[in-house]
């Protein structure tokens, strides 16, 4: 694994070899605020309007969802990044909206930060070092600033905490297909940005803001293109994943039996489909797997299967400069949850029904109701069974 990661690093050093100093500087004379960029988004959320059950919650997604829940900040994020020259290009994201306990708010942490370096001009090859979203489902990597339910499905998302991870990307799309990622995001059509047409790449694999805690790294690979066909664009992916994962004092209640070395098998596959909303939009994806899970017959954590993943249909409207999006999706997930309490079972069914308006480029709302049935199991409750209904209202800025 390590012989991977020499490489990855010392190949930059034969490409640049092969370019002209002048080419490797060609904005060398533009000023640092021409290079930079900063922006970002700020989400404001509201849960508990028609709410039928407040013992619903979703510990993944939105703590704020059920009993003691309120008016939340669910995102707060400045953006800052720059091609600093043809080869190098930096990207630092934080939040300011991470709660370390359920007492507490707006603690900032780092979310990216990360630096790719360009093996030629067009910049199609490239590695990328630092955290960062690990390269494995389309909606996972989609920025939840262009996402149009409010949270990300528990099928995929349960694969990486926060969608990120440190490690080390190499990232291939040819100049064409990098400019139609750039495309979908300028227009509004949702995309989930430029992670390449191949990626692959090795991670601590224990989750964003966490140090590694085993000899083995994850790897991590995936394909993805997305095709024109007239008018409209569709994407297709496959991507898969594999690794130890270890759980710490953190993940456990203290009377959970466990692995001796606390560390468990961790690998998924996933397809992925997407129609972008041109005006009809659909987009489908579903992933199994491998990982720790608790077993309430056993008392203990074991290695078990999973599945999940979810279906989504949207229609995009614009009336004058005003974009309406109406939406709906059901998600699916049987498995554990690696960073949750004991690896805490899952079995989740979710429907919502949605609708995005964006009466301008800087300002956007959601409603968005929601029928959930989740049951959970755990050392400290192996039947948390729970059915629930309510409407969810976000109002997003962008800057």
């Amino acid at each position: 694994m390590n012989k991977i990661i020499v490489v990855l690093l010392a190949i930059p050093s034969l490409v640049w070899g092969q370019t002209s100093d002048s080419a490797a500087d060609a904005n060398k004379d533009n000023p640092w605020y021409k290079r930079f960029t900063i922006r970002g988004y700020v989400q404001v959320r509201y849960n508990r309007l028609l709410e039928t059950n407040p013992n619903l919650k979703n510990d993944q997604g939105d703590k704020s969802i059920g009993k003691n829940g309120g008016m939340s900040i669910r995102r707060a994020r400045i953006i800052l990044s720059g091609q600093l020259n043809n080869h190098v290009y930096f990207y630092f994201q934080p939040d300011f909206a991470a709660s370390p306990s359920s007492d507490d708010l707006h603690f900032g942490q780092i979310r990216d930060a990360y630096i790719d370096v360009s093996f030629d001009k067009k910049r199609e090859y490239r590695v990328r070092l630092g955290q960062s979203k690990v390269p494995y489902g389309f909606e996972a990597m989609q920025s939840s600033s262009n996402r149009m339910p409010l949270d990300r499905s528990d099928g995929i998302n349960s694969a990486f905490v926060n969608e990120r991870d440190l490690g080390a990307y190499f990232y291939y799309a040819p100049a064409k297909i990098r400019a139609r990622f750039a495309w979908l995001l300028s227009e509004g059509l949702k995309g989930s940005g430029d992670y390449g047409v191949a990626a692959f790449g090795v991670l601590n694999g224990q989750g964003a803001n966490r140090p590694e805690k085993n000899e083995g790294m994850h790897v991590v690979a995936r394909l993805s293109y997305p095709f024109a066909i007239k008018k409209q664009i569709i994407e297709a992916g496959i991507q898969a994943y594999s690794g130890m994962f270890t759980l710490t004092d953190r993940h456990l209640s203290g009377k959970v039996k466990i692995e001796d070395d606390h560390t468990y098998e961790d690998k998924r596959v996933a397809a992925s489909f997407i129609l972008y909303p041109q005006p009809f939009g659909f987009q489908a994806e579903y992933n199994i797997g491998r990982g720790p899970q608790y077993d309430p017959a056993l008392d203990s954590i074991v290695h078990k299967s999973l599945q999940g993943g979810y279906v989504m249909a949207s229609f995009r409207k614009k009336i004058n400069r005003q974009v309406f999006i109406p939406f709906s999706r059901f998600h699916y997930y049987d498995g554990g949850k690696k960073f949750e309490q004991d690896a805490r079972a899952y079995l989740v069914r979710e429907l919502e029904i949605g609708l995005e308006w964006q009466p301008s480029k800087y300002f956007e709302l959601v409603a968005m109701y929601t029928i959930s049935h989740r049951r959970t199991a755990d050392f400290m409750n192996e039947n948390n069974d729970q059915k629930g209904n309510l409407l969810r209202l976000q109002a997003q800025l962008n800057f």
